[in-house]
């Protein structure tokens, strides 16, 4: 956290301005769009995973694949996000290898119940 990263994992927003109108602070799920976006930053080249239509993700959280192998590359781990699926009315969380961001999930675990999309998260391998 807080340094320069080449990466960035945003979720693909489809009407953001309803993420404002919220009375409870939480966005409706229209506030997203079906895709998720890996941002190169420093090339400024951006690559994105389509998800099923109506679909909606969260921003992604990046997990290392070893936190504690300080050689490693910068995107040598995963993407996870959660994802509503408007079908089962409940969410999944959807794990993206991130070397490979535009292929298929390495898992997909359906949740029992929806994940509100507003939740950000971060990943920290020792609390």
């Amino acid at each position: 956290m807080s340094r320069r990263h080449r990466y960035g994992y945003p979720a693909a927003a489809a009407e953001m301005s309803l993420a404002y109108q919220a009375v409870d602070g939480t966005p409706p799920d229209s506030a997203f769009a079906d895709a998720l976006i890996e941002h190169d930053l420093p090339r400024g080249t951006p690559q994105v995973h389509r998800l099923p239509a109506g679909a909606a993700a969260s921003e992604a959280v990046f997990v290392p694949s070893d936190p504690c192998d300080g050689r490693a590359a910068e995107d040598d781990g995963y993407a996870t996000a959660y994802v509503h699926d408007p079908g089962r009315g409940a969410s999944d969380l959807v794990i993206l290898a991130a070397r490979v961001f535009t292929g298929e999930p390495v898992a997909r675990i359906h949740l029992p119940v929806r994940v509100p999309l507003g939740c950000h998260g971060s990943w920290i391998p020792d609390a």
